[in-house]
Parts: structure tokens; C-alpha cells; sequence
């Protein structure tokens, strides 16, 4: 079955699409609701790390503790807001949530990696992680858009 655009937007995308024509616009492209998703997942990301950071805890398993916390985060706000209509059912669901737990580990990764390597090499804890967000974020993003969420 089909659905038009206005079916298929979550109770967020309806509530963003009655605002303002300049800020509801941005509701329109996947990469700004993407941007969104993935700023209220880092919250939760960076908040678990810090805290981690501060109790000592290594600063590769505490960006690994926090990244995942993120994306179980993400998972609920992509599947209804960033890729509305999207999400599958059945065992097409399992398979989607399955590829979005790979691209999560592929995140993980590329974050884990960038993290201990970076805090190795001298950058400060909080630096590294930055530069491991900004990477994860466009490789994540293109792997959901294009493969996921297709």
C-alpha cells in the first residue's frame, strides 16, 4: 500500500511541518531530520561518556558505552521521524533493525578506533571524540539512506 507524504510523517514531522515555511522546510530533507536525530543521540552519547571519563574509565570503552547508548536512542527517532513510512514489518523489520545495527557497529568502530588512537596520540579525550562524530555521522547517514531506510 501506498501512502502519501502526509500519511507516512510521524506526530513529530506533522507537528514540524505546521511551523514556519522557513523552519518546516527543513523537514523536508531526510539529512536535516538525520542532523536532529543525531544531535539528541549525542546527547545521550556524550553525557554517558562524560560521566565514564570522569570515573576513569578508559576513554575507548567509554565512547564505546556511550555510543551505544546513542543508538538505541537513534533507532526509535530514526524509524519515526528521520525515515518516515520507511520502517517494515514482519521479517522485513528484523532485517532492517538488523541493518541498522550494522551500521551502528560501523559507527562504533570507526568512533572506538578514532577515539583510542587519537587520545593515544595526545589529543584530549573530548577532541577525539568530536572528530570521530563528525566522521561516523556522514558514513552512518549515507549507509542508512541508502541501505537501511532505502
Amino acid at each position: 500500500m501506498n501512502r502519501s507524504g502526509a500519511e507516512r510523517r510521524s506526530i513529530v514531522g506533522g507537528w514540524i511541518a505546521n511551523l514556519p515555511a522557513p523552519i518546516a522546510t527543513l523537514n523536508r530533507f531526510s539529512i536535516t531530520r538525520y542532523l536532529l536525530a543525531s544531535v539528541v543521540s549525542l546527547a545521550f552519547d556524550v553525557a554517558l561518556f562524560m560521566v565514564l571519563v570522569a570515573f576513569m574509565v578508559d576513554p575507548g570503552w567509554a565512547s564505546a558505552a556511550g555510543y551505544s547508548a546513542g543508538i538505541v536512542v537513534h533507532w526509535f527517532i530514526s524509524s519515526s521521524f528521520v525515515f518516515p513510512g520507511k520502517a517494515r514489518g514482519g521479517a522485513a523489520l528484523h532485517l532492517q533493525r538488523l541493518g541498522f545495527i550494522g551500521t551502528a557497529v560501523l559507527g562504533l568502530g570507526i568512533t572506538v578506533s578514532m577515539v583510542s588512537g587519537l587520545s593515544s596520540a595526545g589529543v584530549q579525550p573530548v577532541m577525539a571524540k568530536a572528530a570521530a562524530v563528525a566522521v561516523s555521522f556522514f558514513a552512518v547517514y549515507l549507509t542508512r539512506k541508502y541501505g537501511v531506510f532505502r
